[in-house]
Protein backbone atom coordinates (compact mmCIF):
# COMPACT_ATOMS: atom_id res chain seq x y z
CA UNK A 1 0.00 0.00 0.00
CA UNK A 2 2.78 2.42 0.97
CA UNK A 3 4.65 1.64 -2.25
CA UNK A 4 1.51 2.26 -4.34
CA UNK A 5 0.90 5.54 -2.55
CA UNK A 6 4.51 6.58 -3.12
CA UNK A 7 4.21 5.82 -6.83
CA UNK A 8 1.01 7.86 -7.06
CA UNK A 9 2.61 10.83 -5.31
CA UNK A 10 5.69 10.58 -7.52
CA UNK A 11 3.55 10.52 -10.67
CA UNK A 12 1.62 13.58 -9.51
CA UNK A 13 4.86 15.42 -8.83
CA UNK A 14 6.22 14.61 -12.29
CA UNK A 15 3.01 15.79 -13.95
CA UNK A 16 3.03 19.00 -11.92
CA UNK A 17 6.63 19.76 -12.88
CA UNK A 18 5.80 19.07 -16.52
CA UNK A 19 2.81 21.38 -16.43
CA UNK A 20 4.83 24.16 -14.79
CA UNK A 21 7.62 23.75 -17.34
CA UNK A 22 5.13 23.96 -20.22
CA UNK A 23 3.56 27.07 -18.72
CA UNK A 24 6.98 28.68 -18.28
CA UNK A 25 7.89 27.85 -21.88
CA UNK A 26 4.66 29.44 -23.10
CA UNK A 27 5.35 32.57 -21.07
CA UNK A 28 8.92 32.76 -22.36
CA UNK A 29 7.70 32.36 -25.94
CA UNK A 30 5.24 35.22 -25.47
CA UNK A 31 7.84 37.54 -23.95
CA UNK A 32 10.30 36.76 -26.73
CA UNK A 33 7.62 37.68 -29.27
CA UNK A 34 6.70 41.00 -27.59
CA UNK A 35 8.06 42.04 -24.21
CA UNK A 36 5.36 44.64 -23.49
CA UNK A 37 7.96 47.35 -22.83
CA UNK A 38 9.55 48.34 -26.12
CA UNK A 39 9.93 47.25 -29.74
CA UNK A 40 12.89 44.95 -29.21
CA UNK A 41 12.71 42.21 -31.83
CA UNK A 42 10.69 44.38 -34.20
CA UNK A 43 11.53 46.73 -37.07
CA UNK A 44 9.55 49.36 -38.94
CA UNK A 45 9.25 53.11 -39.51
CA UNK A 46 9.72 54.22 -35.91
CA UNK A 47 7.89 57.51 -36.41
CA UNK A 48 4.66 55.52 -36.72
CA UNK A 49 5.07 52.87 -34.01
CA UNK A 50 5.34 52.96 -30.22
CA UNK A 51 4.57 51.00 -27.05
CA UNK A 52 2.09 52.56 -24.62
CA UNK A 53 0.86 50.88 -21.43
CA UNK A 54 2.05 47.50 -22.67
CA UNK A 55 0.32 47.81 -26.04
CA UNK A 56 1.64 48.26 -29.58
CA UNK A 57 0.28 51.49 -31.07
CA UNK A 58 0.47 52.48 -34.71
CA UNK A 59 -0.33 56.10 -35.58
CA UNK A 60 -0.12 58.01 -38.85
CA UNK A 61 -0.52 61.79 -38.46
CA UNK A 62 -0.74 61.96 -42.25
CA UNK A 63 -1.32 59.55 -45.13
CA UNK A 64 1.94 57.58 -45.56
CA UNK A 65 0.99 56.98 -49.23
CA UNK A 66 1.85 53.29 -48.91
CA UNK A 67 0.94 50.48 -46.55
CA UNK A 68 3.65 50.07 -43.94
CA UNK A 69 4.30 47.47 -41.25
CA UNK A 70 5.94 46.77 -37.92
CA UNK A 71 7.76 43.51 -38.66
CA UNK A 72 9.10 40.74 -36.47
CA UNK A 73 12.81 40.13 -36.96
CA UNK A 74 12.19 36.43 -36.45
CA UNK A 75 10.36 34.07 -38.79
CA UNK A 76 7.60 31.81 -37.49
CA UNK A 77 5.89 28.64 -38.69
CA UNK A 78 3.05 27.19 -36.59
CA UNK A 79 1.65 29.42 -33.85
CA UNK A 80 -1.32 30.85 -31.97
CA UNK A 81 -1.67 34.61 -31.59
CA UNK A 82 -4.35 36.32 -29.51
CA UNK A 83 -4.83 40.02 -28.82
CA UNK A 84 -7.35 42.84 -28.54
CA UNK A 85 -7.41 45.44 -31.29
CA UNK A 86 -9.05 48.82 -31.74
CA UNK A 87 -9.22 51.23 -34.65
CA UNK A 88 -9.64 54.61 -32.96
CA UNK A 89 -13.08 56.05 -33.78
CA UNK A 90 -13.52 53.17 -36.22
CA UNK A 91 -11.28 54.93 -38.73
CA UNK A 92 -8.64 53.17 -40.79
CA UNK A 93 -7.61 49.70 -41.78
CA UNK A 94 -5.04 47.33 -40.34
CA UNK A 95 -4.17 43.67 -40.19
CA UNK A 96 -1.65 41.08 -39.12
CA UNK A 97 0.65 39.54 -41.69
CA UNK A 98 1.50 35.88 -41.14
CA UNK A 99 4.32 33.89 -42.77
CA UNK A 100 5.15 36.95 -44.83
CA UNK A 101 8.26 38.70 -46.15
CA UNK A 102 9.56 42.26 -46.46
CA UNK A 103 9.71 43.38 -50.10
CA UNK A 104 10.81 46.99 -49.48
CA UNK A 105 13.10 47.35 -46.42
CA UNK A 106 13.15 51.16 -46.63
CA UNK A 107 9.38 51.60 -46.47
CA UNK A 108 8.73 48.30 -44.66
CA UNK A 109 6.32 47.09 -47.30
CA UNK A 110 5.36 43.45 -46.85
CA UNK A 111 3.94 40.65 -49.01
CA UNK A 112 2.04 37.59 -47.83
CA UNK A 113 -1.18 36.40 -46.13
CA UNK A 114 -2.89 38.96 -43.89
CA UNK A 115 -5.52 38.52 -41.19
CA UNK A 116 -7.53 41.65 -41.91
CA UNK A 117 -8.89 44.37 -39.64
CA UNK A 118 -11.22 47.13 -40.80
CA UNK A 119 -14.66 47.91 -42.20
CA UNK A 120 -15.63 45.38 -44.85
CA UNK A 121 -12.63 43.18 -44.09
CA UNK A 122 -12.71 42.21 -40.40
CA UNK A 123 -11.59 38.60 -39.96
CA UNK A 124 -10.88 37.97 -43.64
CA UNK A 125 -7.70 36.34 -44.93
CA UNK A 126 -6.23 38.65 -47.57
CA UNK A 127 -3.15 38.24 -49.75
CA UNK A 128 -1.15 41.47 -49.39
CA UNK A 129 0.83 41.63 -52.65
CA UNK A 130 -0.01 37.93 -52.64
CA UNK A 131 -2.97 37.59 -54.98
CA UNK A 132 -5.70 39.49 -53.15
CA UNK A 133 -8.59 38.02 -51.18
CA UNK A 134 -7.94 34.45 -50.03
CA UNK A 135 -11.10 34.00 -47.93
CA UNK A 136 -13.75 36.61 -47.18
CA UNK A 137 -15.29 36.59 -43.72
CA UNK A 138 -19.13 36.30 -43.55
CA UNK A 139 -20.45 39.91 -43.80
CA UNK A 140 -23.57 39.25 -41.69
CA UNK A 141 -21.51 37.69 -38.90
CA UNK A 142 -19.01 40.55 -38.98
CA UNK A 143 -21.83 43.08 -38.70
CA UNK A 144 -23.26 41.16 -35.75
CA UNK A 145 -20.13 40.75 -33.61
CA UNK A 146 -17.61 43.49 -34.48
CA UNK A 147 -17.44 46.67 -32.39
CA UNK A 148 -16.14 49.16 -34.98
CA UNK A 149 -14.68 51.76 -32.61
CA UNK A 150 -13.97 49.61 -29.53
CA UNK A 151 -11.58 46.80 -28.66
CA UNK A 152 -12.28 43.44 -30.28
CA UNK A 153 -10.84 40.04 -29.36
CA UNK A 154 -8.88 38.61 -32.27
CA UNK A 155 -7.24 35.20 -32.52
CA UNK A 156 -5.14 33.55 -35.22
CA UNK A 157 -4.10 29.92 -35.33
CA UNK A 158 -1.79 28.83 -38.13
CA UNK A 159 -0.80 25.16 -38.41
CA UNK A 160 0.64 23.79 -41.64
CA UNK A 161 -1.55 25.12 -44.44
CA UNK A 162 -4.55 25.56 -42.12
CA UNK A 163 -5.57 28.98 -40.80
CA UNK A 164 -8.30 29.79 -38.28
CA UNK A 165 -9.31 33.39 -37.57
CA UNK A 166 -11.76 34.32 -34.83
CA UNK A 167 -13.16 37.72 -33.88
CA UNK A 168 -14.90 38.06 -30.51
CA UNK A 169 -15.06 34.28 -30.29
CA UNK A 170 -16.77 33.80 -33.66
CA UNK A 171 -15.01 31.88 -36.43
CA UNK A 172 -14.49 34.03 -39.51
CA UNK A 173 -12.06 31.84 -41.46
CA UNK A 174 -11.23 28.17 -40.96
CA UNK A 175 -9.64 26.34 -43.86
CA UNK A 176 -6.64 25.04 -45.75
CA UNK A 177 -4.72 27.34 -48.08
CA UNK A 178 -2.26 25.51 -50.37
CA UNK A 179 -0.39 28.73 -51.20
CA UNK A 180 0.42 29.38 -47.53
CA UNK A 181 4.23 29.68 -47.06
CA UNK A 182 5.87 27.32 -44.56
CA UNK A 183 7.24 30.19 -42.46
CA UNK A 184 7.77 33.93 -42.46
CA UNK A 185 7.57 37.08 -40.42
CA UNK A 186 4.57 38.38 -38.49
CA UNK A 187 3.79 42.06 -39.02
CA UNK A 188 1.26 44.65 -37.84
CA UNK A 189 -0.18 46.94 -40.52
CA UNK A 190 -0.88 50.64 -40.95
CA UNK A 191 -2.89 51.12 -44.15
CA UNK A 192 -2.47 54.02 -46.55
CA UNK A 193 -5.35 56.15 -47.77
CA UNK A 194 -6.41 57.76 -44.49
CA UNK A 195 -5.67 61.35 -43.46
CA UNK A 196 -4.86 60.01 -40.00
CA UNK A 197 -5.46 56.75 -38.17
CA UNK A 198 -4.51 54.98 -34.96
CA UNK A 199 -4.58 51.26 -34.20
CA UNK A 200 -3.87 49.68 -30.82
CA UNK A 201 -2.94 46.04 -30.20
CA UNK A 202 -3.07 45.09 -26.51
CA UNK A 203 -3.10 41.97 -24.30
CA UNK A 204 -0.92 40.23 -26.87
CA UNK A 205 -0.48 36.49 -26.24
CA UNK A 206 1.73 34.42 -28.51
CA UNK A 207 2.62 30.75 -28.54
CA UNK A 208 4.75 28.78 -30.97
CA UNK A 209 3.21 25.35 -31.42
CA UNK A 210 5.16 22.14 -31.01
CA UNK A 211 4.27 18.88 -32.75
CA UNK A 212 2.33 17.72 -29.67
CA UNK A 213 0.12 20.83 -29.69
CA UNK A 214 -1.06 20.77 -33.31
Amino acid sequence: MRFTLWLALFAMAVLSVGALAARDNDAASGLTFFNGKDLSGWEGLTKYWSVKDGAIVGYTPEDPKHNTFLCSKKKYGDFELKFQVRLKDGIGNSGVQIRSKIVDPEKFIVAGPQCDIGAGYWGSLYGERFGGMMKQSPPDLVKKVVKPSDFNDYSIRCVGKHVTIKVNGETMVDGDFPQMPDEGIIAWQLHAGFKSMEVTFKDIQFKELSKNEK
